[in-house]
């Protein structure tokens, strides 16, 4: 960890907003790599593209979006745990991280071949992007806690979180000015394009996803080392990796009781996320059954991406003024207005306001709860810690757009979907409450005095 003085330390701006190290730096740009992922495909570009042109002649395929996000998340959930003990006991989670990387990026760079009417091709291509990119966080998530002390957690979550907003804003930017204006790039445009030369700009920004992506992948696997390998008092080296994984899993399924604040914290967690997940990936789409127009929408995500820039840094220092998990539930209040005011939005202004909102809790919200649970869990755990946290991410990501879905099908009202959304911001909230970070602490550090180092990866 390095957490000690030294030439890799930063004393300027960069410091003082929480990457404080070369290693956290490098960590945090990951974040900037993979975020356009989330604001490019889930949630402006691709989503509305999908609908538009991917779903052209097809019954509904704002139901189609929300099944592929769910298809998603449950396979996630299913292999998420199961590879995180596998990169713990092996000491290999920056291969995993490696590994899915290049599938969800590999998935997004194939969306160029998308046309008109391709939905299946769309669902397929996105559910399998989905599972690259959320597989990939795990591993990425599970190194925090191996860079950072304990008391800086929040910072350094935060600032990863606001390079991710600037990364993503920045690329979905260019993607814009090339799609709305493609002669200044040299791109077709006018009157008589053809089906393939219209939709060209828009598939480009695709492709240009995975490029960025890849590209800001590669400080981590420079920079970050791989975790030292620890093991249980109980277990021996040579064993099977995938045998001893499993024997992990179930350990620390047991063990879960006995990291009772850890596991409040991600049920709590999966609740009022679900929430936030599916205001993140249904927005786009609500707007555009309300007939809010696509320039507006995807304005409305720069704003949410620049605007999070120096709320998550802001969110950062305010924890460290009332901590976290009291940042975290002003952050869910502001959301509990969001969706109020969502219900009764009807114009692009109205759009725009909201999307201001969301930039100010969105970054500084997720960030904070990923560093309050990283403080509480042990370690040498980290992966399969983090698989949970991912299931239970996804899981989030499950029940939000399926209410969403049950909601607009038996109403026909897409009003009454988001409004429903508030539930799962006032029952986290409520769980949240009984989280103690203090004695979550305590019992994370007494597990690790427990463990014995047996190797160092490069």
């Amino acid at each position: 960890m390095s957490a000690n003085a030294g030439p890799e330390q930063h004393s300027g701006l960069l410091a003082r907003l929480g990457l404080r190290t070369r290693e956290h730096r490098a960590w945090g740009m990951y974040d900037w790599g993979i975020s356009g992922m989330q604001t490019v495909i889930m949630t402006s570009v691709f989503q509305i593209y999908f609908i538009d042109v991917a779903g052209r002649g097809h019954d509904n395929p704002l139901q189609w979006w929300s099944g592929a996000n769910t298809v998603g998340a449950v396979i996630v959930a299913l292999l998420a745990p199961i590879l995180g003990a596998l990169a713990d006991y092996a000491g290999i989670k920056k291969r995993f991280l490696a590994l899915w990387t290049g599938v969800g990026a590999s998935a997004i760079a194939g969306m160029w071949f998308i046309h008109a009417g391709d939905l299946r091709m769309a669902a397929v291509l996105y559910i399998i992007a989905l599972i690259g990119a959320t597989a990939s966080m795990a591993f990425y998530e599970s190194l925090l806690p191996h860079i950072t002390r304990t008391d800086e957690m929040d910072r350094v979550s935060s600032g990863g979180y606001a390079l991710g907003y600037l990364g993503g804003g920045i690329l979905l930017l260019i993607n814009i000015l090339w799609i709305f204006n493609p002669q200044w790039f040299g791109l077709p445009s006018g009157e008589g394009l053809t089906a393939n030369e219209a939709t060209l700009p828009t598939r480009l920004a695709f492709v240009s996803v995975a490029v960025w992506w890849v590209i800001f992948s590669i400080p981590i696997f420079k920079r970050v080392s791989e975790p030292a390998r620890r093991l249980e008092a109980d277990e021996k080296t040579g064993e099977s990796p995938v045998r001893m994984a499993f024997v992990r899993l179930g350990e620390t399924l047991r063990e879960l009781r006995g990291y009772k604040h850890a596991f409040l914290m991600l049920v709590a967690f999966m609740i009022y996320n679900d929430g936030i997940q599916t205001i993140i990936k249904m927005a786009a789409a609500y707007g555009t059954d309300l007939g809010i127009d696509r320039a507006a929408l995807i304005g409305s995500i720069l704003i949410v991406q620049f605007v999070g820039v120096p709320f998550a840094f802001l969110f950062g220092n305010l924890a460290g003024r009332i901590g976290a998990r009291n940042a975290i539930f002003l952050g869910l209040l502001v959301y509990v207005f969001i969706s109020v005011l969502g219900y009764f939005m009807t114009t692009a202004t109205h759009f725009f306001i909201l999307a201001g909102l969301v930039g100010m809790v969105q970054g500084g919200t997720q960030a904070l709860s990923r560093s309050l649970f990283a403080s509480m869990i042990p370690r040498h755990k980290s992966g399969e810690f983090f698989g949970f946290y991912s299931v239970f991410e996804k899981f989030a990501g499950i029940f939000g757009p399926l209410l969403f879905f049950v909601m607009l099908s038996a109403s026909g009202s897409s009003r009454n979907a988001i409004l429903s959304v508030i539930l799962f911001f006032v029952l986290g909230a409520a769980l949240l409450w009984r989280v103690d970070p203090k004695e979550g602490q305590r019992v994370a550090r007494l597990a690790e005095e427990q463990t014995e180092v047996v190797g160092v990866s490069a």
